[in-house]
């Protein structure tokens, strides 16, 4: 789901921009944060609960619970919710197994 129309703010989706994650070709539009991006993409599964590895999506997309955190071009546990979408970044998920397939 994207947010098209709003009374305040002027969307731009002129400019895609292409990243990978875990190896496959995704894109997002100048703008997007990592996790707007994936969300749109339809990745739903962003890590696990801690004790029993149950799978947790987007939570706050304010920064506060590390929910989304991922691997960005080889750095750990960066904030996706956080960090803009950048052309051809690589973005590998820290969850035990992929259940987006």
């Amino acid at each position: 789901m994207r947010i098209n129309e709003h009374p305040i703010i002027d969307f731009d989706h002129s400019k895609k921009i292409h990243f990978t994650y875990n190896g496959k070709s995704m894109f997002g539009y100048e703008g997007d944060t990592i996790a707007a991006a994936l969300f749109d993409n339809g990745i739903r599964y962003f890590s696990d609960s801690v004790i029993y590895k149950r799978p947790r999506g987007l939570y706050c997309a304010i920064g506060n619970c590390g929910s989304c955190n991922m691997q960005v071009n080889g750095e750990d546990n960066v904030k996706t919710c956080m960090t803009l979408l950048e052309e051809n970044m690589e973005v590998i998920s820290e969850i035990s197994e992929d259940k987006d397939d």
